[in-house]
């Protein structure tokens, strides 16, 4: 079977880039392992959107269908040093009407799937895996588990940090373990948080805080590997103790409504992005720490850019052209390697350490928040990524 493209991996980031692309005349084929499901009660996979994603959600067809009873607007965000630092942001103050939308993996990967399988210029390998990779001059051959071979102009890999389709494609990347778990949870709090995300810069982590519809949180605690095991073996009552605590009790007592887990975090660099036949997108491409909660967005705007590549070039361009991905990867790498800087070094700065660190840290938040101009500057950056 010959297509021009041929996506590997039906997460989020695989999904919106088949979605995109529906609005060009490319054949295009998605091979995904196994059919989404919808969460018992709420997934415990929880993001935030940002603004310009919302925007491009919309425009392939899956944000407006989304049930914005399982949809939260952030509408101010308080970050606390650990030190008596502070900085706050509001989405008035920022003169937009949200400074984020916060929601299920599951809830946006089912409406993108729900789209994709009414898109005429899509062929969906489901269940299915791959199992060889080669590349010609011509075009990549993909064969499933199951025998059948898909050739294509152009491979897209977006099946997560662990990518099989990378690794066979040759291509080596680095992983800087943080020696951390993230664990997440879901409850319910005693008192409203008024569309309000937290985030606490602590000695054992960082630790935040995220709305959901109702009198309901989302947490992420990226904390030690030794601590975060503790948090995990804790019984439901003590963990809802220890996480109402550790947010000083900002929003009274919790309750727990989603069972705790745990998953390691750590960075990933690719040395590129694409090759000849072959473009990387999403944790396929890049992972960074969670402080951030620009993860998705990463891999929306990897989407976003790579679509647009594809459906602008000139009909006689070949869309596996090593010249044509690179502009995608150039695109691409500025704000990438961006974030993965800033987080990384956050991470650092916030390390437990003695002396004068601590106070120039809080001192430098506690600076930023004195100084409108630079806290504008930062919202637009988020807002727009």
């Amino acid at each position: 079977m010959d297509f021009d493209i041929v996506i590997v991996g039906g997460g989020l980031a695989g999904l919106a880039l088949a979605a995109a692309l529906r609005r060009s005349t490319l054949s295009v084929a998605l091979v995904e392992g196994k059919l989404p499901a919808p969460a018992e009660g709420w997934d415990s996979r929880i993001y935030a959107i940002s603004p310009a994603n919302a925007r491009f959600l919309d425009a392939i067809g899956a944000w407006r269908h989304l049930d914005p009873a399982r949809m939260e607007a952030v509408r101010t965000m308080e970050i606390h040093g650990d030190a008596g630092g502070r900085l706050d942001f509001t989405a008035y103050g920022s003169g937009v009407s949200e400074l984020a939308w916060i929601l299920e993996s599951s809830l946006m990967q089912l409406e993108l799937w729900e789209a994709i399988k009414r898109q005429g210029n899509l062929s969906l390998f489901c269940p299915a895996r791959p199992q060889t990779l080669a590349f010609g001059p011509d075009a990549a051959q993909l064969t499933l588990g199951d025998g059948r071979s898909l050739s294509a102009r152009l491979i897209v890999a977006a099946d997560g940090a662990d990518s099989w389709t990378r690794a066979a494609a040759g291509i080596d990347v680095r992983f800087d373990p943080y020696d951390q778990l993230g664990v997440v949870a879901n409850f319910t709090v005693e008192q409203p948080h008024r569309g309000t995300a937290f985030q606490w810069f602590r000695q054992d982590g960082v630790l935040a805080w995220l709305p959901l519809p109702g009198n309901c949180i989302s947490m992420v605690w990226s904390t030690g590997e030794e601590h975060g095991r503790e948090l995990l073996a804790l019984d439901h009552a003590a963990l809802c103790a220890r996480v109402a605590g550790a947010g000083d009790f900002r929003l009274g007592a919790l309750e727990l409504t989603t069972a705790p887990a745990g998953f390691p975090l750590r960075l990933m660099r690719a040395p590129r992005t694409v090759a000849r036949r072959l473009a990387l997108i999403g944790d396929a491409a890049h992972t960074i720490h969670p402080l951030s909660g620009h993860g998705i967005n990463l891999g929306f705007q990897d989407a976003q850019v790579l679509a647009t590549v594809l459906c602008d070039k000139a009909g006689y361009v070949d869309c596996g052209d090593l010249a044509l991905l690179r502009s995608y990867e150039r695109a691409r790498k500025e704000e990438v390697v961006t974030l993965q800087t800033v987080t990384d070094s956050l991470h650092d700065l916030f390390r437990p350490t003695e002396g004068a660190l601590p106070r120039l840290r809080n001192f430098g938040l506690n600076l930023t928040n004195a100084l409108p101009v630079v806290k504008d500057l930062l919202v637009r950056y988020a807002l727009a990524s």
